[in-house]
């Protein structure tokens, strides 16, 4: 019984040879593990530091380009201003050049007109007249002179410059030409 129990006893030594083996173990493990998770606190401090100087520097970057944006924007608002005050500005001087060459076209018109009242009425006496005064007749509307001359009678239109025949005017050329042209004898009693 003495070698059981010396067996026993032996056991029993092994055993607690044994736990207490595992327990340095464990507490070795137990420090690691501190030593890791002190490591990985000290790490984690770090990156927090990190991440906190990057989101201050977000909010520094973010607060400048509002600024800028705001001073651009500004900007561009007085620009736009500034054009749509020069737009206006062009627009009244085009209108009043409009109205200015409007107002010198039709006078140039108007006394292109009395030129060429002139110029028909003074016709049969200047040089570039080639039927005798005498046989002409002043019609004025819708064609100038009627010449009866000796050998026919020709209907005639005086222009100058670059004015041209009216619609009235070129159909009467065209009757004339197509020999549309008759005599009629009114009585009246």
């Amino acid at each position: 019984m003495n070698f059981i129990l010396e067996i026993f006893l032996v056991c029993v030594i092994i055993y607690l040879l044994y736990k207490i083996h595992s327990l340095k173990n464990n507490q070795l493990s137990v420090d690691s593990l501190k030593e890791e998770n002190l490591l990985l606190k000290n790490q984690l401090t770090e990156k927090e530091s990190e991440f906190n100087l990057s989101i201050e520097k977000l909010h520094t970057s973010f607060s400048q380009e509002q600024s800028f944006l705001k001073e651009r924007q500004l900007e561009l608002d007085n620009k736009e201003k500034k054009l749509i005050t020069d737009i206006k500005d062009l627009e009244n001087r085009l209108f009043e050049e409009t109205e200015a060459k409007k107002k010198v076209t039709s006078q140039k018109k108007s006394s292109e007109v009395r030129l060429g009242n002139i110029a028909e009425t003074l016709a049969p006496f200047l040089d570039q007249f080639e039927f005798d005064p005498e046989y002409c007749t002043f019609l004025g509307k819708p064609i100038d002179y009627i010449s009866f001359g000796l050998d026919e009678i020709t209907f005639i239109e005086v222009k100058s410059g670059n004015s041209q025949l009216n619609s009235k005017q070129r159909k009467i050329r065209d009757q004339i030409k197509d020999g549309l042209v008759s005599w009629k004898e009114v009585r009246i009693k």
